[in-house]
């Protein structure tokens, strides 16, 4: 089931906002992909946390985008 529109999965709820739209973005591509969810959640928590290490001022830019 692919998440959309604040819909994402409890693992990610503790998560920073960029973070979880990062992933839940990543997550929904390996799904359809892969089709299970497992590896998605996984994988794209994974994926955006690299993401967002690798381009710090990225991260700042969407704390400040979601904070409005």
């Amino acid at each position: 089931m692919p998440w959309y529109n604040g819909d994402y999965p409890p693992s990610y709820k503790n998560q920073p906002i960029h973070i979880r739209e990062k992933a839940t973005e990543i997550a929904n591509e390996i799904l359809k992909e892969s089709g299970d969810e497992g590896i998605a959640i996984a994988t794209g928590l994974k994926q955006a946390r690299a993401y967002f290490k690798e381009r710090p001022k990225e991260s700042k830019k969407a704390s400040t985008r979601n904070q409005k």
